[in-house]
């Protein structure tokens, strides 16, 4: 019935311009959460649940939100109330930004994807942190850092620590996001030099923090899809050597090999759902061969049945996340998920 439900408000809500949509969404579920109306659609059900222990935490179950529906945790009490295991916000910046010029946010329905050029539009992390101050469910939340888009690449460091240094103490995990498609010049942090001088940056202040608070913040990394294999060995060994906690694969793909019939084909952005799965699965399942057990992973991409999540685990991630499949299927997705993976 609830599955039903979301269908029916879906399709109102796909009447409207995708960014305009997403922002109604987000209205309507805040507003069911405070009416006591969340469990008409609510996923996650408990005797589905299986908790997990990992980076510290103890996660209700498998399935949480990715970075980027709720970029200013302006609905974390809304979208936990969904069913999420956790919730990831941002990617937040050290300083608000508008982000790119509309439009920029593009629904490809018949192929179950996505494409946004967002630019890391957001209210800055300062906002962020009074909205999380206020909430009133418990939960897992992890804050999604980023640099602000005039901060050149090599002063990138500058806005990651400011960030970490001030959501320290509101996170339970903080990830590194360096992948995103729509920053100029931000990719580039996932390779050499400027990479490895990150990390042990990032790593260093993590170290002060963890004195000065008393408590203990993992620190993630994510990665983009479109990495070549030699690449991905390259970060893994990185990672590793860094001491970085965990790994988020993966963020949006600039390739459209699998939307080439579209008439947003042409668009530029960060192409989600459907058509990421496949590759999304293999970089899991090429990061896993090169880390084994030393670093947990957290699988997103293209998940948008609980095939694809079971087939998430089997590459090698511990913890998955969605983006366009709640968008496509509501929380229902998140108990399909929960019981294709019930034995695992």
């Amino acid at each position: 019935m609830s599955e039903v439900l979301y269908t029916l408000i879906r399709n109102a809500l796909f009447c409207l311009p995708p960014e305009a949509s997403h922002n109604a969404a987000l209205k309507a579920m805040a507003l069911s959460e405070r009416l006591g109306l969340a469990g008409l659609l609510a996923g996650g059900d408990p005797r589905l649940a299986q908790p997990v222990q990992l980076l510290g935490l103890e996660f209700p179950h498998r399935v949480g939100l990715a970075a980027g529906l709720d970029k200013n945790a302006d609905h974390v009490d809304a979208l936990t109330a969904q069913g999420f295991a956790f919730i990831e916000v941002g990617t937040l910046t050290p300083r608000p930004q508008p982000g790119n010029q509309k439009p920029r946010l593009f629904r490809l329905r018949p192929e179950q994807a996505i494409i946004n050029r967002m630019g890391f539009n957001n209210k800055g992390i300062e906002h962020a942190l009074t909205q999380l101050a206020r909430r009133h469910r418990p939960g897992i939340v992890g804050i999604n850092i980023g640099k602000n888009f005039d901060t050149p690449v090599e002063l990138a460091v500058d806005d990651y620590l400011i960030c970490l240094r001030r959501c320290y103490a509101s996170a339970d995990y903080v990830t590194v996001n360096i992948s995103s498609p729509n920053t100029p010049g931000l990719r580039s942090l996932q390779f050499g030099a400027e990479f490895n001088q990150l990390l042990h940056a990032l790593k260093q202040e993590q170290a002060l923090l963890d004195t000065r608070h008393g408590r203990y913040v993992p620190l993630l990394v994510k990665l983009a899809p479109d990495l070549a294999e030699d690449e991905i060995r390259v970060c893994c060994e990185s990672l590793l050597q860094q001491g970085i906690d965990g790994v988020i694969a993966t963020n949006t793909t600039l390739d459209r090999t699998r939307i080439g019939g579209s008439p947003f084909a042409a668009e530029a952005g960060g192409l989600s759902g459907a058509p990421l799965t496949a590759a999304s699965t293999a970089v899991i399942a090429a990061i896993k061969s090169h880390v084994g057990d030393r670093l947990p992973i957290i699988g997103v991409g293209g998940i948008m049945s609980g095939a694809d999540a079971r087939a998430k685990l089997e590459a090698g991630a511990d913890l998955l996340q969605l983006y366009s499949g709640f968008i496509y299927r509501g929380p229902a997705l998140i108990d399909e998920i929960l019981r294709a993976i019930v034995h695992d």
